[in-house]
């Protein structure tokens, strides 16, 4: 395999520490993800230093407006953060970061591996290639602050028609999987996150499981 060339970092000479580039390249953090506003304070002349920064190796572009100081380890250079990547581009903390493949945990029966990230957000839409990863963000007015098996069912069921599964079989399960779930914790999270459709399949599901036991 071809190593990829190492960039020669600046020179660290005292004209250069003590000029705008150094001051900004002093600056910056190793493993922390920067927006091109983050950087105005430093620099008279941001465009320019962010270049030189970037050709030195020392700031890698990550996507438009958006950079990242690269962090080595024993095993080479550390890609950013998935949540430091999102939070920099949205400009916001508020976000769910999950995988379709978290699904299969579940235990329905689901074996397609989906290669996406998905990013559930108040602010974008759409799939947006940061640095090698792509995340395909998705507005929602409602997420929790972390993935659970209520949520995921749910989330499941929302988006039926997204997944390359059998949707009868798919439903099948699903219905036998109620028992499983503490009702009141279930019904709370459909209540919250689940579309209209959503919430009457599991209304209904609970009402013939509740008449079936009397």
């Amino acid at each position: 395999m071809q190593k990829e060339p190492v960039k020669s970092s600046l020179s660290t000479s005292p004209e250069v520490r003590n000029s705008a580039l150094g001051r900004l390249r002093s600056h910056l953090k190793r493993g922390h993800v920067y927006r091109r506003e983050d950087l105005l304070g430093d620099t008279n002349a941001v465009d320019r230093h962010l270049k030189q920064l970037v050709d030195a190796g020392d700031l890698e572009k990550l996507a438009h407006g958006l950079y990242y100081t690269p962090k080595s380890s024993a095993f080479g250079r550390v890609p950013p953060k998935d949540e430091d990547l999102v939070e920099a581009f949205l400009r916001d903390e508020e976000f769910l970061i999950f995988s379709p493949n978290s699904y299969n945990s579940l235990g329905l029966g689901t074996t397609q591996l989906y290669n996406k990230t998905v990013v559930y957000n108040h602010k974008r839409h759409g799939i947006f290639k940061l640095g090698n990863r792509s995340f395909e963000f998705r507005l929602k007015p409602r997420f929790p602050k972390k993935v659970d098996k209520e949520f995921l069912f749910v989330d499941l069921l929302n988006n039926l028609d997204l997944l390359a599964e059998n949707k009868d079989d798919l439903l099948a399960k699903a219905e036998k999987q109620l028992s499983k779930f503490e009702t009141s914790r279930l019904q709370k999270t459909v209540s919250v996150y689940g579309a209209g459709r959503t919430k009457k399949r599991i209304s209904s599901w609970l009402r013939e499981t509740q008449s079936s036991s009397t």
